[in-house]
């Protein structure tokens, strides 16, 4: 039914828990999974043996040895067992709702994405309880903080959606803003499913990034990205999704707020309507503008 892929950082301490947790709770979601683990980092290897899943090392990488994107999904969707792709960060344990979110996506093509839930998740979790997923959802729901749209960490795509992608360094900021702007571009239907998927993401910091060159908010890999996307206004995000999954179904996302998105995507992605984007950022900017008087309003 699905391939799930995804590029590791090294087994090693924390990382070594939440990505073992991780690969463990996608093999869980039905009989027909597929996981490929791509890359050479330290451990992979020994834990794609440990789980029987599929593994990948030649992936290309930069000058830095950050995986690079167009490699990972070329080469997923080259060796995928099944039509259906899920590209994932290799952190996200994704809980039964998952899947029962896919069998309820009916448009084609399309791209389902959604916000996670940052948790303080530092063991080893039980899989052999029965219950882990619902006591996981709720410990997610009561202690955790839902992530703001401004980005996703799971793809889930029909196979040859992406064709030409570019050589985005994984793990640093634009690469997921591209692929939402990008399915969007290709007449895809960008689906929000933050509703009926709970995607657990453990807090954790950024220190196996030892080089400022590959500083996730600064240096060259986050510069190359900006340059890759060609323009700030390709950073689309969760907001822009112009269809909603939730406990009903599939619905069109029809708020004010999602009209406006949707509104502006048009503008960015038909070239007749280009004319039109110096206006909407003006509107955006005014927009912005009241909102903070009203803020300063309200404190007051």
């Amino acid at each position: 039914m699905l391939t799930i892929f995804t590029t590791p950082k090294s087994f090693r301490g924390y990382l070594n828990i939440i990505q073992t947790n991780a690969i463990q709770s996608w093999l869980l979601l039905c009989t027909e999974i597929e996981v490929i683990l791509l890359g050479n980092e330290e451990g992979t290897a020994e834990v794609a043996s440990k789980f029987g899943v599929r593994y990948l090392p030649d992936v290309e990488c930069n000058e830095y040895g950050t995986p690079l994107l167009n490699s990972l999904f070329s080469m997923a969707q080259n060796n995928a067992k099944y039509e259906l792709m899920c590209y994932v960060n290799a952190d996200i344990i994704l809980m039964n709702n998952f899947i029962e979110a896919v069998h309820n996506v009916h448009k084609q093509p399309f791209l389902m994405v959604g916000q996670r839930w940052d948790v303080d998740l530092k063991e080893l979790v039980n899989f052999n309880d029965p219950e882990w997923d619902t006591k996981l959802q709720a410990y997610a729901r009561k202690s955790g903080k839902l992530h703001p749209k401004s980005g996703s960490d799971y793809f889930v795509f029909p196979r040859g959606l992406y064709k030409d992608t570019p050589s985005f360094t994984i793990g640093r900021r634009c690469w997921d803003n591209w692929l939402m702007y990008q399915a969007r571009l290709l007449g895809a239907s960008l689906i929000d499913a933050t509703e009926v998927i709970t995607a657990i993401h453990p807090n954790h910091d950024y220190s196996h990034i030892t080089s400022d060159n590959q500083s996730v908010w600064k240096g060259k890999e986050h510069i190359r990205n900006l340059e890759l996307m060609e323009g700030e206004e390709h950073a689309f995000t969760i907001e822009h999704a112009n269809w909603v999954l939730g406990s009903g179904g599939m619905k069109r996302a029809l708020t004010i707020r999602s009209l406006y998105f949707q509104l502006v995507a048009s503008i960015i992605i038909t070239p007749y309507l280009h004319f039109l984007s110096r206006l909407m950022r003006a509107l955006t900017k005014l927009i912005i503008a009241i909102r903070h008087q009203l803020r300063g309003i309200t404190a007051s």
